[in-house]
């Protein structure tokens, strides 16, 4: 495995976060409520570790400023454009396996 000095690692795993969030706000057809039951994580949960690690290192991120950063837009305005009303049968698969507190 290539050596990787502590900077590097950080450019390349900060690289792939910024291209899970940018295919992320391409596929706004994929609802959270699909990513919630296939991968137990969505965009909200993306933006709350984004505002967690601003909170660890002492920045002020709002939630509101977390989710726009990560859906490119006010989180309203996503809802309204792309969010759908998730049908009983995902709402029945979410709520078997959603995470435990």
């Amino acid at each position: 495995m290539t050596t990787l000095t502590k900077e590097q690692e950080i450019e390349l795993e900060a690289a792939a976060f910024r291209r899970l969030v940018a295919h992320l706000r391409e596929r706004s057809d994929v609802q959270n409520i699909d990513l919630m039951n296939l991968a137990g994580f969505c965009r909200n949960c993306l933006s709350n570790w984004y505002r967690e690690a601003a909170e660890a290192k002492g920045l002020p991120v709002s939630k509101d400023e977390s989710r726009e950063r990560i859906y490119g837009m006010p989180y309203e305005d996503w809802k309204n454009l792309h969010q759908e009303e998730a049908s009983p049968v995902q709402k029945a698969a979410f709520e078997q396996n959603k995470p435990k507190d």
